[in-house]
């Protein structure tokens, strides 16, 4: 099934099939949701399916909105299809950009809307293997300390979120 994105051509905005803005390098849109407990962030592993960095430790969410989509809409259905979460509302943090390589001559270069929800640890979580292979609470100030220890188990984004956007997504929840 093609997707198509919200990806920057020429200075507009167009609908992209999305494994060629990767390869293109194309600006596009994008949502990474973040859901907490307190000091404590839900992180994913990535499927080793997935066609670019696969096994990585990422994000609570980390994806695109269809074209036409509503950055809101799509953060909260893609807690439900990667992770089977239903019944969070995500609220809009903050939007950043960024560009990083992300392996096979793919690039992600995005403006991501950095959505964060509030839940507790109980919260019924099932991973689609397809997308999720593996998920943990990891308190912030712990992630943020093992990526700047071991930066290669991570997504490239996330290691951009904790280097320089960790204030703007956690606020005064985290000082590291």
């Amino acid at each position: 099934m093609t997707q198509m994105i919200p990806a920057w051509v020429n200075g507009t905005l167009t609908p992209v099939e999305k494994l060629e803005v990767h390869q293109r390098g194309l600006k596009h849109k994008a949502v990474s949701v973040f859901v907490l407990d307190g000091q404590n962030v839900l992180v994913q592993r990535r499927s080793m399916s997935k066609y670019h960095t696969p096994g990585l430790w990422s994000n609570t969410v980390c994806t695109h909105p269809h074209w036409g989509e509503e950055p809101a809409d799509c953060a909260i259905r893609r807690l439900r299809e990667e992770l089977g979460i239903t019944g969070l509302y995500p609220a809009l943090r903050d939007s950043v950009e960024y560009r990083a390589d992300v392996g096979n001559g793919l690039i992600e270069h995005e403006q991501a809307d950095i959505f964060v929800a509030h839940a507790t640890k109980s919260l019924p979580v099932d991973p689609n293997p397809a997308e999720v292979m593996q998920v943990e609470w990891i308190g912030v100030y712990d992630l943020a300390a093992e990526v700047a220890r071991r930066p290669a188990r991570f997504s490239p984004w996330l290691r951009i979120y904790l280097q320089d956007y960790q204030d703007r997504i956690f606020g005064s929840l985290v000082r590291v």
